[in-house]
């Protein structure tokens, strides 16, 4: 058994810009997200806020769709 390094352990986090970034969202769509829900898990460290680019990608992977309809009927409710 290998031993691991601390970057293949270590959760990989981002900030707001660079999470914005990763998903192709403007910076203050996160921002709006955090408050109002919808978006992306995050986590506070005191007043830093950070995305673990798991989270985001498990996100983004929630909307996913095969055609418009689908992605029509979702945003309803």
């Amino acid at each position: 058994m290998s031993a691991m390094t601390q970057d293949e352990t270590a959760p990989h986090y981002l900030d707001n810009a660079e999470a914005a970034a990763f998903l192709k969202l403007s910076p203050r769509t996160l921002e709006k997200q955090r408050v109002r829900g919808g978006g992306p898990a995050f986590r506070k460290f005191g007043r830093r806020v950070v995305y673990a680019l798991s989270d985001l990608q498990s996100w983004a992977d929630q909307r996913r769709y095969n055609s418009t309809t689908q992605a029509e009927l979702a945003a309803r409710g």
